[in-house]
């Protein structure tokens, strides 16, 4: 399929001015525009389709940026015992045996090659003192394997592949809201996609043999995160109306160390390159409360053991003037700090005031990840539908209960690669679907509706209400009780998302935009509580005050969701067991 584009009318059930959009033809459209999405394009491009890359907001913005600390990968250039037997266990176990071990696998043996690959684009590593790529300690990685670029990995990512896109001429269209999968009503497989240009207010109808949804994660369904503006839980909603599954969806990371004020910053992250270069957790009264949590590893423990321990010296009153904790990395020297962490350096200075080679920094949990997401098949990245893809932050599998930080970066690449190869072989025998025409007519109605509503809800404070419902039910610590109020809370406010206004023309509409990303939210919301109401333990990222300890005779499963007629619906899967070899790696976790 050759890229053109070309005029469509449906005609039926949409005033005339508003009954037309743009068709644009490819053999495989890539959703997001971040680390997984670029990557999974030039692999596409490579193996011979004709490949589209679209974006909500502009090119070089994506998330991935603000991946800071590094890329894990077994290297060993510093460690020399590091192996990808190791970064596997380490994976699987600090995932609470949760995560598809074979997904684990494939990370633990490519992000290797992977990082060889982006050096080879021309990304500029820290370096060895024999020029060796430089690797650092994170929370819970047995050796120092994270591989870097000061704490400005994710950027460097971004614009080495973003060097890739252009030089292999791949056509990338910015500023355009994806909001509906379409499949082929005779075979079931995907056809195309639909969606917004938000610069023109027009529609666009993409014709398509694939779709690979890379649009990262969902924090910002949460009052307090790390997340940007991008991260409303996209991917998971266009993929599970297509009638793709859902998995692990109540595993949500709080990220240990956010930014507490200036209230504009509030959940701005502190990369735990912080840490990992010798930055010390301390309470109100100077103790330095890890020691508690956990002696062995202290600071360097996993994310979710380090979330809860702060957690817990807050809600006991031994927390910070605006009731946090203390991060200090004074010790290290100015010159040290400012070498290996100067984007903190900066960010605190600019907008804290704090300059952290002589002050403390207030820190507190801050949502950073989901773990859950599209279901995939590991080697291909396949979802449930056919023809539907997903890779990065929006695929779940990978990391189970609690994800490792640096492997992040390791995952887009590694499986943005695999998700692009495998559409591309989909693409080469696949037939192009048919779009029904009755597809494009209802989703334009559904888009134009809030435009028809006077007097009624407003798009971004209802925004607001989800993610207050979220962070006040949804949080760290859960409880049966709290999550049923959250459920019945999330659902009144759908039924007023059936009345949002967007005021205005349709040019540059931010209501109108909001409007769209409020249903894909709620529905994540849902799916993200049902899951946490159906978990009745605690494992990794998932607390329940209820139901306190990790239960492997009966949760050892991945949750499930699906459509069931019009609700949403949980089943269970079991986890996947190991063939003896790797089983034999994880004993004891």
């Amino acid at each position: 399929m050759s890229g053109f584009r070309s005029k469509g009318h449906p005609g039926k059930g949409v005033a005339t001015d508003d009954a037309s959009y743009e068709t644009m033809t490819a053999d495989v459209l890539i959703v997001g525009s971040g680390g997984a999405g670029l990557r999974a394009a030039i692999e596409s491009s490579d193996a011979g389709a004709s490949t589209l890359v679209v974006c909500k907001t502009l090119l070089g913005k994506a998330h991935t940026v603000m991946a800071e600390g590094g890329i894990a990968a077994a290297l060993g250039n510093v460690d020399p015992g590091d192996s990808w037997q190791v970064h596997l266990r380490d994976t699987i176990v600090e995932g609470q045996r949760l995560g598809n071990w074979r997904m684990a696998e494939i990370l633990a043996k490519e992000a290797i090659d992977r990082v060889y690959e982006l050096e080879e684009y021309g990304a500029l590593f820290d370096r060895t003192a024999y020029g060796k790529i430089m690797q650092r300690p994170f929370g819970a990685h047995t050796y120092r394997r994270l591989c870097y670029i000061g704490d400005r990995t994710g950027l460097e990512l971004i614009r080495t592949l973003q060097d890739q896109v252009f030089k292999r001429k791949i056509p990338v269209m910015d500023d355009v809201e994806v909001t509906s999968v379409f499949k082929d009503p005779a075979t079931g497989r995907v056809s195309g996609a639909f969606g917004i240009n938000i610069r023109t207010g027009g529609f666009l109808l993409f014709r398509c043999k694939a779709v690979i949804i890379a649009t990262g994660g969902c924090g910002r369904v949460y009052e307090v995160t790390s997340n940007s503006y991008e991260s409303t839980g996209d991917g998971a909603a266009l993929a599970y109306r297509a009638g793709a599954d859902l998995m692990d969806m109540e595993m949500i990371q709080f990220h240990p160390t956010g930014m507490i004020s200036p209230a504009g910053v509030r959940g701005m992250l502190v990369t735990e390159a912080v840490r990992g270069e010798g930055g010390m957790l301390t309470n109100a009264s100077g103790e330095r409360f890890m020691e508690k949590y956990d002696p062995k590893r202290m600071e360097l423990s996993a994310r979710d053991v380090v979330a809860r321990s702060i957690y817990t010296e807050m809600v006991e009153g031994r927390g910070s003037s605006n009731g946090g904790v203390y991060l200090d990395i004074r010790g290290r020297g100015a010159d040290y700090i400012k070498k290996k962490l100067p984007s903190m350096y900066s960010q605190f200075l600019e907008f804290a005031g704090i300059d952290i080679t002589k002050d403390r920094m207030e820190v507190a949990p801050t949502v950073h990840y989901q773990m859950g997401g599209i279901r995939v098949e590991p080697d291909s990245c396949r979802s449930t539908v056919p023809g539907l893809f997903a890779a990065g932050e929006a695929a779940s599998g990978l990391h189970g209960a609690n994800r490792l930080g640096g492997n992040s970066l390791a995952d887009i690449l590694v499986f943005g690669r695999r998700a692009g190869l495998a559409a591309a072989e989909y693409a080469r025998t696949a037939q192009p679907g048919r779009v029904a025409e009755y597809d494009a007519g209802d989703e334009m109605a559904r888009l134009l509706a809030p435009f028809k509503v006077k007097g009624g809800q407003n798009p971004f404070a209802l925004k607001e209400k989800i993610a207050s419902v979220m962070w006040k039910y949804v949080g760290i610590v859960r409880s049966g009780e709290g999550l049923a109020k959250g459920l019945e809370e999330m659902l009144a406010i759908a039924a007023e998302s059936k009345n949002l206004e967007a005021k205005g023309g349709r040019t540059y509409n931010q209501s109108w935009v909001d409007s769209i990303q409020a249903w894909n939210m709620l529905l994540v919301c849902e799916a993200i509580i049902r899951s946490a109401i159906e978990r009745k333990e605690s494992r990794g990222a998932h607390t329940r005050s209820d139901y306190p300890d990790r239960d492997d005779a009966h949760w050892t499963v991945n949750v499930i969701v699906r459509r069931k007629g019009r609700g949403m619906g949980c089943e269970f899967m079991p986890v996947q067991k190991p063939p003896p070899e790797l089983e034999s790696l994880f004993r004891g976790g």
